[in-house]
This record gives C-alpha cells, structure tokens and sequence, in this order.
C-alpha cells in the first residue's frame, strides 16, 4: 500500500549510523542522541510481515509517547522530543540485552507453556489449578533475551541472568523495580479506559551519565495486551473467550492459515481487504488505550513528511 511507510534509508545531518529492527529505525545523531522512526511494518512471531499497516506506526509512537510522558515522575526514560507522529528523539543510550517481561494474568505465552504442563517459566512458579487468562496472585516477571531481527527472542531467568552477567545484579534489581512500578501504573491508567492490562514488556538502556532509563516502546498493542474489563470475570467463570486489545488477533489469524514463524513455513497473503481491517483494528486500539479520537497524519508523502520534520528538528 502506497500511505505506508516499511523501508527507510534516511541519511540525516551529522548521521553516525542507523540500527533497523523489526519495527523501528534508530539513527544515532553525532553520538549526542537517538532518532527512531516507527514503521508501518508488523512483526508477529518474531517475523515481520510483507506489507506494512496503515497508520500503525503512528498509533505505536503516540501511544509510547503518551505513556513515557504520564510514567516519567516513576521512571526516568529516554525522550526528548517528538518531532513527527511517526518520530521520537531522546538520549542516546547503551540497551539492555533483555526484556524485562512482566504478566499480571496467564495469558498468551505463559498460557501456551502451561497448557504443555510446564509449572515454570523463566525460574518463576506458576500454580497449579489455573486457567487460561486468570490472574496471578501477584505480577510475575518472565524476562526474555533480546533478538536482532527475524531470530526468536527467548525466555530466560533471573539467575541465568545474573550467572552470565549480561545485567549485573545491582542493575538487575533496579531494572526489576522500574518494571513493578511502570505496570503497576500502566495498570491504573488501563482501569480508567475500562481496560485491564494483562501483560507487557520493557526495554531499558544506561545513558552516558550512567542512568537507566526506559527505552523503546511501553504500554502499545504490539507490546502489551489488554482486555475489557467490563464482563471479564463472567467470560472466566464460563470459560469464554477474553475480549482483548493486541496483535493476539493478527497471530490468530496466522495460526489459523497455519503460520506460527516455524521453518519451512510460509507467510500467508495478506489482501488489501485484510490489511484495512487490521489498521482499523490498530485505530481502535488506540482509541480504547488512549481514551481519545485518533487523528490520522497526512499520509500522501509520509516519506518526505517525516524527512523534512526530522531535518527541521535538527537545525
């Protein structure tokens, strides 16, 4: 579709060099600070998608604006400035090499283990007894390894963590408590849309002054998954479905045209038809998560759109 935006090569003044992940690219500026575009691209099951969704970029990069913004008096974070709906600007950072994965219900991943009759995950117990979509008695962090683009990310725990010293532990238990109190708040502002925030994740890096901050995305429907509060514990005690808020339906999807990002397996075509019910799906994501009317960007050059506001932010 031509009003999206995947494949960037922007070449900003003062460019050092530019990262590409599945969703976003980061253009590190004179090595003074950080510029990331959100794509329109859609990742699932660690695989991006051939055709890119309609104002979803924008979508990701207001809702993790919005939410850095209503966290930074809990959590210092990473940004600055956000010079296009599709742009955020911020401090340059050095990334943590794990998410810090956090579930308040046992939903998605966790369910899928636990349906195997697995009772941990990632070192953490979870009980016996529970169903799909419950609730823990408390949050569980379930941290995962970070991949590079198209390699799976993986579950890992606390000790391993800390045996391989990919966080030291001082860092680790910061890290740890940022992530409790950015749920714990994601979940306040989630109740107040109706919603319930089910689980999430967080990135993190360390500034040159030797902060860590919140990086990344926080609190979006590619990060996070919700449900409607509203008739969640009568869909439990029947064991229904959870209306929910995430990608989940675009993974439903492919499941059901047999992809789930195994070898061998081969995306399945994506109409046009298909890729407007998903943007209008990512339209009233946003709508419900944000408690507001989203208003759509001038798409007819979004390419020349972002170029000339990063350029004008530069100056």
């Amino acid at each position: 579709m031509s009003n999206t935006i995947t494949n960037i090569n922007f070449n900003f003044p003062n460019q050092k060099s530019v990262y590409k992940g599945k969703v976003r690219a980061v253009y590190n500026i004179n090595d003074q600070q950080l510029v990331m575009i959100a794509t329109d691209r859609l990742s699932a099951f660690d695989v991006v998608m051939p055709k890119g969704i309609p104002f979803k970029g924008q979508i990701l990069n207001q809702i993790a604006t919005s939410m850095m913004k209503a966290t930074e008096d809990l959590v210092p974070n990473w940004l600055t400035a956000t010079p296009d709906p599709n742009v955020a600007a911020g401090h340059i950072c050095e990334p943590y090499k794990v998410e810090m994965v956090i579930r308040g219900y046992m939903s998605g991943h966790a369910a899928r283990e636990y349906k195997l009759g697995k009772r941990m995950l990632c070192g953490v117990a979870m009980p016996d007894g529970m169903k799909e979509n419950d609730k823990f008695i408390e949050p569980i962090i379930t941290p995962a390894t970070k991949a590079e683009m198209g390699d799976h990310d993986e579950d890992i725990s606390r000790e391993d963590i800390l045996k391989h010293h990919i966080v030291s532990e001082e860092d680790y238990l910061v890290l740890e408590d940022y992530t409790r109190k950015l749920f714990q708040r994601g979940t306040e502002i989630a109740a107040s849309r109706g919603l319930i925030l089910v689980d999430t994740k967080y990135e993190f890096g360390k500034t040159k002054d030797g902060e860590i901050v919140l990086i990344d995305e926080i609190h979006t429907p590619d990060s996070s998954r919700y449900f409607y509060a509203d008739g969640y514990q009568e869909r439990q005690d029947n064991e229904e479905t959870q209306k929910q808020l995430s990608k989940e339906f675009v993974r439903q999807w492919l499941i059901a045209n047999d992809f789930q990002g195994l070898e061998g397996q081969t995306v399945p075509e994506m109409s046009d038809a298909y890729i407007q019910s998903v943007s209008e799906r990512y339209i009233e994501l946003y709508e419900n998560i944000m408690g507001e009317k989203f208003v759509k960007a001038d798409v007819s050059n979004i390419q020349k759109r972002i170029e000339e506001n990063v350029l004008e932010y530069l100056k």
